[in-house]
This record gives structure tokens, C-alpha cells and sequence, in this order.
């Protein structure tokens, strides 16, 4: 069993990491998923009233609210694979419940790249970076995300990805780390039996 979960600033390569990880034949979580239904739960708009609800469930819920809601989705997916990767980690606490239900097990990826990368990169999805998330621009999602302790977060990182070159380039470093964290623990698992 292995859990690599994912944590990195809007536009920084989550999706993209996520994206190889279902190539490889990995499911994904994706945190955001949780949100989501949230969101259309309580009527309304996912596309608008994202960060909003996200906010809302941690106030109503505590800050572990989504990581808690992940927790069966992922050991759903773990009875038929041996990794799962969980994407859009948003704060320490919620790498918290991570390492405390699958303790060494899990492995933390920091996504990185500098501001200026990730606005143009949300600017070539062909989505206007100001209405990607209920109106805000990337520097409001930034200082959002940054509120919920994202940079907590990405400083317990066990491993950091700088995604500054192509796309192609960082597919196949996430496709090496997913595959070494894969081996790497399947051999703890058998020196361990």
C-alpha cells in the first residue's frame, strides 16, 4: 500500500501529475472532488462557488473537514491497487490525517513553479485566470490557498518537483517519482515481512 499525495499552488502541475498517475493505471483522489459535490449538494455553482464552500466546510467542519471525506475514497480505491494518488492537498493539518492513517506509507509531492509560470500556464487553458475560481484572479487563489496553510503544507514535503521546463519534461519526472516511490516502497513492505 502506498499513498502519494500532491500540494502545490494554483497552476503549478497537480492536475498534470494527476493526469500521469491515471496513464500509470493509479486512481486519483482528487480533494477538490469532495468540494465539488459540496458544492452542488448545497445548490450551487461548482465553477463559481468553489472557494467558497471549501471555506465553508472547513468552518463547519474543522480544518481536516475534506482530507476526512477523502480518507474512504482512498481506501475504497486501495482494496484493488496497491497506490493511490491524492490530489490538491491544501494545509499541514490535512497532511496530518494523511500520515496518520497511512503513516509511512505516504509520501507528500511539493509541485512548485514561480508565479509568472503558473499565471501563464492558466492563462493558456483557454480560461480567463480571473474566472477560473468564483472571480478570483491568481494572487487571490494564491493568498486563499496560502490562508488554508498550503505553505505549511509544502514545507513537509518528502520530495519537491520545480516544474519550470515542458510539459513533457515534468510527465516524465512525475512518471520516474511515481514509479521509484512505488518500488522504493514495495521493497519496505518486504523487508518488513
Amino acid at each position: 500500500m502506498h499513498v502519494i499525495g500532491t500540494v502545490g499552488l494554483p497552476g503549478s502541475g497537480k492536475g498534470e501529475a494527476a493526469t500521469v498517475a491515471r496513464e500509470d493505471g493509479i486512481p486519483v483522489v482528487t480533494m477538490g472532488d469532495v468540494v465539488r459535490q459540496e458544492t452542488a449538494d448545497r445548490g450551487l455553482d461548482p465553477a463559481k462557488d468553489h472557494g467558497t464552500v471549501a471555506q465553508a466546510l472547513r468552518e463547519e467542519n474543522g480544518p481536516t473537514a475534506i482530507a476526512e471525506r477523502s480518507l474512504p475514497m482512498i481506501e475504497d480505491r486501495l482494496e484493488d491497487h496497491d497506490t493511490v494518488l491524492v490530489d490538491g492537498i491544501r494545509s499541514d493539518v490535512e497532511v496530518d490525517v494523511f500520515e496518520d492513517e497511512f503513516g509511512d506509507a505516504f509520501t507528500l509531492v511539493s509541485i512548485e513553479a514561480p508565479f509568472e509560470v503558473r499565471a501563464e500556464r492558466i492563462d493558456d487553458r483557454g480560461r480567463d485566470a480571473s474566472a477560473a475560481e468564483g472571480g478570483e484572479d491568481l494572487a487571490a487563489r494564491d493568498e486563499r490557498e496560502r490562508g488554508f496553510g498550503m505553505d505549511d503544507a509544502m514545507a513537509r514535503a518528502d520530495i519537491v518537483v520545480e516544474n519550470t521546463d515542458s510539459l513533457e519534461a515534468f510527465h516524465e519526472q512525475i512518471r520516474s517519482l511515481i514509479r521509484g516511490t512505488d518500488d522504493e516502497k514495495r521493497a519496505e513492505a518486504e523487508a518488513d515481512s
